[in-house]
């Protein structure tokens, strides 16, 4: 079983956390990058057979078969450095240098007219099916078949072996493919801004995620796209506003999701084409290629490996959404689509880190209560079945490994409250989970309420008494404040009661030792604490003026973000905890953009 206590134990495999930069020389030019590349997935898998060779395909069209289609992105005209991941520039063994240089920008703002050989010149561009829930959706396709849902504005343009670890690069905002729907195929730049930030914070904070390698902004071209208007504290946005568009480039071991299995196993079921059998098991079985080769035997049977593949799986994703909820992070909109196979987070859009602790907390107006914060391992078994039932059309004669595969799908809630168990016992410091002081605990966070980021690292410090944490209550001691319906306005003593018999409580569990092998000391335990429970973490009000100067042409407060979100368990310097550790201020509760937003972008 995964443990997910501190991010250094924060389980995956094939993430870049768990490796050590090559000590050759770093790679500091196009041509040298090019020497790498390795195109698997096109090599291995099925082309849709009406593609162009071109890449030339930027309508909405339907695809009835074949992996993936050829399309050559849209670049941005002009395009600017806005930022790279120096991070996961030396974990590739890229030179920061970089990018800078004109030919790798031209490439990663979707000019691919000028790579060196072997360097493909077109990319690449898959289809996936949609479930919300569990339950297949065919509204979104134009067509209303299914067959024109994908990647719509996703567009890979290279894979390579880097250190020894393979990795897919893929444009977001890189124009129209075949799955637009009709729609312009841009990210603009405060969206490209959002997601750049999160995924490499995410990584920083020890959840396995996609990659942010590089952000370049256009200094000519623009879109419009709805938003709310200043001070607007409307559900949905009000205003149409323009805004520069951008392209930024993520990274992952591959972006194969759970829709993509449960197209091919729809097509499969219904026979829909002859081959449709023969591609969801080449899928598959690039798949297990791409994210679980180190842990499946190549030398296995099929039937064998996708039984292992499942409960591998189910194992990363437990893992994941009990990450999710130790940083206090909600994906919003968890769909399949939104599902990585590989079991990482996929798909910063609707995203958002909680201020005040709300189990129902949700950022996106569309995203519904099916997707709040503390539903999310509810969301997560159903996407699970999304993956073994598509599974399910290559097992159907092996009728033993088929009872194994439906056996591990029913394992799932057992295994995700295992994962919740070990996670809630690491952020108390606990060897033990402990249900009802969590219980208890959960209900004082909702009605005090406290901010989710600060009370945990408060209390990683273990208080004597309870005046330390009211630095993370938002509400002041005679009950008001910023959020409304607190139980500290109708009953303040009785809360400071409770909190105060809580604390006690948990004193007595965590002086005990109760299950651990060897006595801990209180010091212990808070340097425990202090790796499991992050101090910073990526607030919308902290994101939101930086987008606002970056389209202006001011990126250091990207650049500020960036650096102080990658060190999130560090004690920084005072500036930074004057400026990013502390409540979050009244004016930006229900205010549109800062505490909730459409999916617009």
């Amino acid at each position: 079983m995964q443990h997910v206590t501190a991010p250094e134990q924060a389980s995956w495999p094939q993430d870049a956390s768990r490796e050590h930069p090559s000590e050759v020389a770093p790679i500091t030019t196009l041509d040298e990058l090019a020497e790498h590349a390795s195109y698997s997935l096109v090599e291995s898998l099925q082309c849709d057979p009406n593609a162009t060779e071109d890449g030339v395909d930027h309508a909405p069209r339907q695809v009835f078969s074949g992996h993936y289609v050829p399309v050559n992105p849209t670049p941005i005209p002009n395009p600017e450095y806005v930022a790279h991941s120096k991070t996961l520039f030396r974990e590739l063994g890229l030179d920061d240098s970089l990018a800078r240089s004109a030919d790798f920008m031209a490439l990663f703002s979707g000019d691919l007219t000028r790579v060196p050989h072997p360097m493909r010149k077109v990319g690449w561009a898959c289809g996936y099916a949609l479930s919300i829930y569990g339950n297949e959706f065919y509204q979104q396709c134009p067509f209303q078949t299914g067959n024109g849902y994908g990647d719509g504005r996703a567009v890979s343009v290279l894979e390579a072996v880097l250190n020894g670890k393979r990795r897919e690069m893929q444009l977001k905002g890189g124009g129209r493919t075949p799955y637009c729907r009709g729609a312009d195929g841009r990210a603009v730049l405060r969206s490209s801004v959002r997601e750049f930030l999160a995924q490499e914070h995410m990584h920083a904070l020890g959840v396995p995620t996609s990659r942010s390698l590089s952000l370049y902004v256009s200094k000519t071209e623009q879109v419009q796209r709805p938003w709310y208007s200043e001070g607007s504290h409307s559900e949905d946005p009000d205003i149409l506003v323009q805004n520069p568009v951008a392209i930024s480039t993520r990274v992952a071991p591959s972006f194969i999701r759970v829709g993509q299995l449960e197209l091919f196993a729809r097509r499969a079921r219904k026979q829909e084409h002859p081959r449709a059998m023969e591609e969801l098991e080449q899928l598959v079985l690039h798949l297990i290629d791409r994210e679980y080769s180190g842990e499946i035997d190549p030398a296995l049977g099929t039937g064998e490996k996708i039984v292992r593949l499942a409960r591998l799986f189910r194992g990363r994703l437990t893992s994941l959404i009990a990450n999710w909820i130790r940083v206090g992070y909600c994906q919003g909109n968890f769909n399949s689509d939104n599902c990585a196979a590989g079991g990482f987070t996929l798909d910063y859009g609707p995203f958002g880190f909680c201020d005040a602790f709300d189990p129902a907390f949700q950022p996106w107006t569309g995203g519904g209560q099916h997707f709040a914060f503390l539903n999310q391992p509810a969301a997560a078994e159903r996407n699970f079945h999304s993956f073994c039932s598509a599974l399910q059309p290559l097992l159907e004669s092996d009728h033993t490994r088929l009872k194994q595969l439906i056996d591990i799908e029913r394992g799932f809630s057992s295994a995700m409250q295992s994962e919740l168990e070990q996670m809630w016992a690491a952020k108390l410091g606990l060897s033990d989970f402990n249900e009802p002081l969590v219980r208890e605990l959960l209900s004082l966070m909702a009605h005090t309420p406290v901010d989710y980021t600060l009370f945990f690292r408060e209390l990683s410090a273990i208080p004597d008494d309870i005046t330390p944490l009211k630095n993370s209550f938002y509400t002041e001691a005679d009950g008001t404040g910023p959020v409304r319906n607190s139980m500290v306005a109708t009953d303040p003593e009785g809360m400071n009661k409770r909190w105060t018999e809580w604390l006690a409580q948990w004193h007595s569990l965590i002086d005990s030792g109760t299950g651990d092998a060897t006595p801990r000391s209180r010091e212990d335990i808070a340097r425990q604490m202090k790796r499991t429970n992050p101090k910073y973490s990526l607030r919308e009000w902290f994101v939101v003026p930086a987008y606002q100067q970056a389209m202006n042409g001011d990126y250091s407060r990207v650049h500020e973000l960036q650096d102080v979100m990658t060190q999130p368990y560090d004690e920084q310097s005072s500036v930074v905890e004057e400026k990013y550790y502390r409540l979050k201020p009244a004016q930006y509760f229900g205010a549109g953009g800062w505490s909730h937003y459409s999916c617009s972008s």
